[in-house]
């Protein structure tokens, strides 16, 4: 199975994880800062900043690229929940 490369720039961490993991799952395995709220009905409340490796990112939903644009999301940012990773290296942070 391929893999890929997740960077938390905020805790300084890089794991390895199966490609098609998403952020939010690393996150909270090794205890990244990225906070969320979907399961108490807040979207969006996981917008990650994508530092670099924007492209080993499965493209986003219509449904994630509508919420990002209906919170003017800064580009090359993507929800947690819902980017990802498909391969290569991918460094984040939180929004």
């Amino acid at each position: 199975m391929p893999k890929a490369n997740v960077t938390f720039a905020d805790v300084g961490v890089t794991v390895s994880v199966p490609a098609g993991t998403r952020l939010i799952e690393v996150s909270e395995k090794v205890g990244a800062g990225i906070l969320y709220g979907c399961r108490e009905g807040e979207c969006c409340t996981c917008l990650t900043k994508i530092i670099s490796g924007y492209e080993f990112l499965a493209a986003p939903s219509a449904l994630e690229d509508q919420v990002l644009k209906d919170n003017i999301a800064p580009r090359h940012h993507r929800l947690a929940c819902q980017a990802q990773v498909l391969g290569g290296t991918v460094v984040v942070k939180p929004a």
